[in-house]
């Protein structure tokens, strides 16, 4: 327990507690301002949950702990409402040119109530018509008692149970003036972005994925396990109020949501006012034209007389309100068939299914295509050629097919197959162990990720190019000049001036002083001249530049430390790349998988050939035969039962391959080896695939560890072995200056500051980084400790 709990009696840390957390709920989920990280609320909950278990008499029934309850038991009970929950008529856009002609069911609306009430531009309170569950909730003397469903309006389902896990719905009401009991009417909803969390989760994980957030939402609050609903993340809005005694509320609904939201209710920020038709139409607008960008799906937006006496005065018909009217935008899913299924290949070379579609107007826009995501996810809807399929278009996306309509597939369709080769440049398509992802392997000479390949080969943490920039790449592509990195070192001052004057004409921007036949040729000196001094570079520049697929700085500058040259890091198995520091299995695969790529083979050869010169390239670090060794490609191999004693057991007895494989299961088993790992052993051996695998690692180690001098030829770096983190500026030199430096020395520069940390180099406005480092007693330099050390070891400036 905390010092500050230790203060305070249980009964009063408790309340304490209870406090910070609804108080932290409040200002995430209400005012969406947290005050709080995730972590020191993760931490406030389990100091309640054990003060709980500890004393059980402190645990009330409106304790945030008590948010997930038990399972229900056979369906769920259900609840009649007090008042109904009644529907809205909908208005759509019709065929017109005023807008009164294309919202005319909006202006009758309003028309009504003008002549109905005998007022001119009434006022209405509008919000956004959110695509969710409609839940009544109510409170008993603050108190949340019961949840329920909307059901058919006038009887829905008791899920009090789930709805306790929504940390957005409040368990005890804040402030003060609530009625004794007080219904409030919302929408559970699922956030875009927790959708978008889940269904990636879900993928990663071989699960099902959710069709639309609404979906999820709905079937989310319907698990009769609160359990499940608590690890699906939901949210909640407010919009009405239902039964309400003993007490009042304001004369206006739009007055009713503010009292709400000050009760601890969330409420949607896009609630507004409109005074009479042209206001409501402009709401509609201003709605419909950033409705992507929202949070939250939606469907339309609500009007509501905002008085209630006007309310009242206006009364219902049939089942809606007369007061009260949803209008519709176009519908964001519709049905289609499915023409062909293709591979779309991205800018880094990820290669999407999507689907062609016989045309479908989807909110408004013609669809003709959508994204399938990936291989799994085709699998998973069981999408074939000539089905009938949902199509959904929501937000600055492709659209995508959420389902199948099975009933309607045609006779004798075949499943979809991924094809085996990239249909741009014909490359093989690969996909790593553990990734839903294939990936075109061409990276460098595959036309579309050509413009990708090119902006990072010149970034300024590649090979540093000043001048080339994403438009300048578009020209060099499109017009032919640069197929491959190497073919920038081939550019002239006559293609630069010649792709430019084209690039202007095309673009219809051609300089007034071009036309007059003044030709400014500075620019494309400076650029040749940058291309000329990039051909000097260092290993790991040139190692990041070449864009292999999650090969950042950090991994390319450790390929350099250990590795020395270029050579190795190109004849290096994943195998044995998977033994360097911080690259796994699937970094090391990436790595080998390219340099096998005969394409990106030709073009690293290319840019060797033009000139380019790594001026650190060295011997590989000593510490190789420290991290090499036969038991080390045992040990990792994936081998059953062969762990690191058994490893290590069998290299004693059998130093190489040849010997091992001589020596058979008989004799490892008298070598001490278990007879399962004896079994897995020889399975693995005689499977030929994975019998060269490991010949291979072995070759390849030993050619290197002979060109790898002993420990005692070098001396160990400085800093080797130890974290670094930089925060704040330095007044004598860059933060990556900085960075490389101690590098250099043998540190590994991290972002975040952990319990791992050496030492943080705190610089003027340093921030929480050392906040944090005090937190966890991690020692902290100033800049003048800094330079002592650069000096001390020839790194000054």
């Amino acid at each position: 327990m905390s010092p500050t709990s230790a203060s305070l009696d249980p009964g009063r840390r408790a309340a304490d507690l209870r406090r910070r957390i609804e108080q932290a709920n409040y200002r995430y989920h209400v005012l969406d301002d947290p005050e709080i990280t995730d972590a020191e609320y993760d931490a406030l909950m389990r100091e309640l949950e054990a003060l709980e278990a500890e004393h059980p008499q402190l645990a009330v029934q409106d304790s945030p702990t008590r948010r997930v309850g038990a399972r229900a038991q056979g369906g769920f009970a259900e609840v009649r409402h007090a008042l109904p929950m009644l529907s809205l008529g909908n208005a759509f856009e019709q065929e017109g040119g005023t807008d009164r002609e294309r919202y005319r069911e909006v202006a009758e609306f309003e028309r009504r109530i003008e002549q109905t009430l005998g007022r001119r531009n009434p006022v209405f309170s509008v919000e956004p018509k959110l695509d969710g569950l409609a839940i009544s909730l109510r409170y008993e003397n603050g108190i949340f008692v019961q949840g329920a469903t909307r059901g058919d309006g006038e009887t829905g389902e008791d899920v009090t149970a789930n709805l306790r896990t929504v940390r957005a719905i409040p368990l005890r009401l804040r402030g003060e003036g609530w009625p004794r009991v007080l219904e409030v009417r919302g929408e559970v909803i699922m956030l875009r972005k927790d959708f978008d969390a889940f269904n990636a989760r879900a993928l990663e994980h071989g699960e099902k994925t959710l069709a639309n957030p609404r979906n999820g939402a709905a079937g989310s609050l319907r698990q009769l396990d609160p359990a499940i609903t608590a690890k699906r993340k939901l949210s909640f809005y407010a919009y009405a109020v239902g039964v309400v005694e003993g007490g009042e509320l304001p004369s206006t609904h739009s007055q009713t949501l503010h009292t709400l939201r000050d009760w601890g209710f969330p409420v949607s920020p896009e609630v507004d006012v409109a005074k009479g038709f042209d206001g409501l139409i402009a709401y509609f607008t201003r709605i419909g034209a950033k409705r992507d960008r929202l949070p939250y799906d939606i469907d339309g937006v609500v009007y509501k007389l905002d008085d209630y006496a006007g309310q009242r005065e206006m009364g219902f018909v049939a089942r809606a309100p007369r007061w009260a009217i949803a209008h519709k935008f176009p519908a964001q899913e519709q049905s289609t068939t499915v023409d062909a299924i293709e591979i779309q290949i991205g800018r880094t070379g990820a290669a999407t299914p999507v689907a062609r579609l016989a045309p479908v107007q989807v909110a408004g826009v013609t669809v003709t295509n959508a994204t399938l995501h990936n291989a799994d996810q085709v699998a998973r809807l069981d999408v074939r050629v000539g089905d009938t399929v949902i199509v959904r278009r929501a937000g600055d996306v492709i659209p995508e097919v959420v389902r199948v309509i099975p009933e309607r597939r045609p006779a004798k369709t075949r499943p979809w197959q991924m094809p085996t080769h990239c249909p741009v440049c014909g490359s093989a398509l690969v996909r790593e162990e553990g990734e839903a992802a294939w990936r075109c392997s061409g990276g460098l000479i595959c036309a579309a990720q050509r413009k990708e390949a090119l902006i990072h080969f010149a970034s300024r943490r590649a090979m540093d190019i000043e001048g080339i920039g994403e438009r300048f790449v578009d020209a060099l592509v499109d017009f032919g000049y640069v197929h491959t990195p190497a073919d920038l070192y081939h550019l002239t001052l006559d293609h630069l001036l010649e792709m430019k004057r084209r690039a202007d004409e095309r673009d219809g921007t051609t300089p007034e002083t071009v036309k007059a036949g003044k030709i400014a040729t500075k620019w494309a000196e400076n650029l040749i001249e940058a291309i000329e001094a990039s051909k000097t570079t260092t290993l790991a520049r040139f190692l990041y530049a070449l864009g292999i697929v999650h090969i950042g700085e950090s991994t390319a500058k450790t390929l350099a430390t250990w590795l020395g040259r270029l050579k190795w890091v190109r004849g290096m198995p994943a195998a044995i790349l998977r033994e360097l520091p911080d690259i796994g299995a699937e970094v090391a695969g990436s790595i080998a998988a390219f340099f096998r790529q005969e394409g990106n083979g030709a073009v690293v050869d290319a840019l060797l050939k033009a000139g380019i010169k790594l001026t650190d390239e060295t011997d590989p670090s000593p510490r190789l035969h420290q991290k090499l060794s036969l038991s080390v490609l045992l040990e990792d191999a994936g081998i059953n039962g062969i762990g690191r004693r058994n490893a290590e057991l069998l290299a004693t007895h059998f130093p190489t391959l040849g010997k091992l494989r001589t020596g058979g299961a008989a004799h490892w088993i008298t070598a001490g080896v278990p007879q399962n790992a004896a079994t897995s052993l020889d399975d693995y051996l005689t499977d030929p695939a994975k019998r060269e695998t490991l010949h291979e690692a072995e070759q390849a180690m030993h050619r290197l560890l002979a060109a790898t001098p002993q420990q005692d030829a070098v001396a160990e770096l400085p800093l080797a072995g130890q974290t670094a983190v930089l925060t704040g500026s330095l007044s004598s030199m860059g933060r990556d200056e900085a960075k490389e430096k101690l590098e250099a020395l043998g540190a590994k520069v991290a972002g975040s500051v952990s319990k791992k940390t050496s030492f943080v180099v705190a610089g003027e406005a340093a921030g929480s980084k050392l906040d944090k480092a005090q937190e966890l007693g991690v020692e902290v330099w100033d800049e003048a400790r800094l330079l002592d050390l650069f000096k001390t070891y020839g790194a000054s400036s």
